[in-house]
């Protein structure tokens, strides 16, 4: 259920990829210091464009999948609309450059609420229809969906490392706490 570090190295994979490797001088390597901040969305700029495979200047939900494909990553359909979803302030179920920059580069300007209502999206993915906190079952099939196969009782040791009162399920407030 981890979700920081994923997104980050297969951002950096994909960079690797599309990136040549380059010899600079030291002069070069100087230059290249005091303009991380151009590279990096250089670098951004790349990625989109890879990705933007129908040459739009949007990236979809197929598209971005697509993507993560080609890095030996697996994305599902819900994990690649929830991506968008949560990153598509135009709301218009597509990213366009400026709203993959912020995807990729993470939100540190994010308000708490804004925070809150990302992970309340997140929680929504592993709670089964019906339900309101993640039980063994729902996490077993989200699991599932992502390629991961876990049996009930794996679902159950996993929940028991952050079920702070004890009662078999991560509500949201334990979620949030598992999720810092």
């Amino acid at each position: 259920m981890k979700t920081t570090a994923q997104p980050q190295s297969s951002f950096m994979k994909l960079c690797r990829k599309l990136s040549p490797e380059r010899k600079d001088s030291a002069a070069e390597k100087q230059h290249n210091k005091n303009c991380d901040h151009d590279k990096n969305r250089d670098d951004i700029e790349a990625v989109f464009a890879y990705m933007d495979a129908n040459k739009d200047g949007r990236i979809s939900p197929h598209e971005l999948q697509k993507s993560f494909m080609t890095l030996g990553e697996q994305l599902s359909d819900e994990e690649a609309e929830a991506a968008v979803r949560l990153s598509d302030t135009d709301g218009d179920g597509m990213l366009d450059f400026d709203e993959f920059a912020q995807l990729i580069k993470g939100d540190d300007k994010c308000s708490e609420e804004e925070k809150k209502m990302e992970l309340k999206e997140a929680f929504k993915m592993y709670i089964a229809e019906g339900e309101e906190c993640i039980t063994p079952r729902s996490l077993k099939m989200m699991l599932k969906k992502l390629g991961e196969s876990r049996t009930t009782d794996d679902c159950r040791v996993m929940i028991r490392a952050f079920d702070l009162n004890d009662d078999g399920v991560l509500s949201f407030d334990e979620f949030a706490l598992m999720m810092r």
